[in-house]
């Protein structure tokens, strides 16, 4: 197989699957590693894909939803979880919010007093501006239009400096058996990341959340030290959890 062609089928199967490993593409191709990782940066520079760690993702992805429209989704269950979440937070802590609108939906609930929030979303940022007792620090790294939030290896080196108390995040999906899964890899591996360097981390999570398994895994329920949930989770999710020892809130929207 010619180099060309080659390079057009991992394109192919990057936009059909999202995101590939580069060690699954050698041995796909019958190639080395290196061979492929010349292709990749090859098909970055054309604007084809982008490289991440030890493979590829596509740049056609559509599951990256717009904020706008994430932003009027499940808005009563996602404010009742975002209003529960500030019990957590006392003064002088030190936390990290993700780019979830449920983030930005707990950032406009904060009061303003003295708190240090790292963030890579820029509309939690931007939020967390109005407030004069909070400080505000900003992940930088790989701008993601859609979401509005920075990730890739510059944000996840920005994070190693820091001790966070806790973390709060979301994710686009909760399964039992396979924990929490994100759309794509950059996601999954900065949440990680931020899950890593935190004390507590608590998981805010509408129930439409649960029973889904999306592309990329990105910890398991027992990462997980707290979740906040509305009372639409069905008994067989509520059950699971428990059975799980995993610790929830459940509270009530309203609409």
């Amino acid at each position: 197989m010619l180099a060309a062609e080659r390079q057009q089928k991992i394109v192919e199967i990057v936009n059909e699957r999202l995101s590939v490993r580069v060690s699954e593409l050698s041995k796909l191709f019958s190639v080395t590693e290196e061979t492929i990782r010349r292709d990749l940066e090859k098909l970055e520079r054309e604007n084809k894909l982008k490289r991440s760690h030890g493979g590829a993702i596509s740049i056609r992805d559509e599951t990256e939803i717009d904020f706008s429209e994430r932003e009027i989704t499940n808005v009563a269950e996602k404010k009742a979880i975002a209003q529960e979440a500030v019990k957590q937070i006392s003064s002088g802590d030190r936390i990290i919010l993700d780019a979830s609108t449920t983030a930005w939906y707990l950032a406009k609930s904060l009061p303003d007093m003295p708190l240090t929030v790292v963030t890579n979303s820029i509309k939690v940022a931007i939020e967390l501006s109005k407030k004069e007792k909070i400080q505000v620090i900003s992940t930088g790294g790989m701008l993601l239009p859609r979401s509005l939030s920075y990730v890739g290896p510059l944000a996840e080196r920005s994070l190693e400096t820091y001790h966070v108390d806790k973390t709060f995040l979301s994710c686009k999906g909760i399964h039992l058996e396979n924990g929490l899964s994100e759309s794509n890899e950059w996601q999954a591996l900065l949440k990680k990341r931020m899950m890593d360097i935190a004390d507590q981390t608590i998981l805010m999570a509408d129930s439409s959340k649960f029973g889904i398994r999306t592309f990329v895994h990105m910890a398991s329920l027992s990462d997980i030290d707290h979740i906040i949930t509305d009372n639409k989770i069905d008994t067989h999710c509520r059950k699971g959890l428990e059975d799980r020892n995993v610790p929830f809130t459940i509270v009530e929207a309203l609409h």
